[in-house]
């Protein structure tokens, strides 16, 4: 399993807006083979600040799979306009977990 991490400012003022735009381009996200799921969270000290969450099965399956697809040009348009700057995506992968380890 591979997260895929992004930090995402958006331009303040248009947080709600964002929000509901988010809920809507999620079925495009969803729908790519590969995709485990996602989160969006909101950051508490600053309105306009999210972190997005996404667990994928391999790493292709994000950056080939979904960005390569007709699902991304639809996710691209209903939200790239609110991102400034635009934001850092990155990838990791899990080397520690303590839901599986022995306490």
């Amino acid at each position: 399993m591979i997260l895929e991490v992004a930090i995402l400012e958006v331009k303040p003022g248009f947080e709600s807006r964002f929000e509901k735009d988010f809920n809507i381009a999620s079925a495009y996200i969803s729908a790519i083979d590969g995709y485990l799921n996602h989160k969006l969270k909101r950051c508490i000290e600053q309105k306009n600040k999210y972190i997005l969450l996404v667990e994928w099965d391999k790493l292709e399956d994000h950056t080939i799979g979904f960005r390569q697809s007709e699902h991304y040009l639809s996710w691209k348009n209903i939200l790239h306009h609110y991102y400034e700057p635009f934001p850092v995506v990155e990838h990791f992968e899990t080397t520690f977990d303590s839901e599986y380890s022995d306490h």
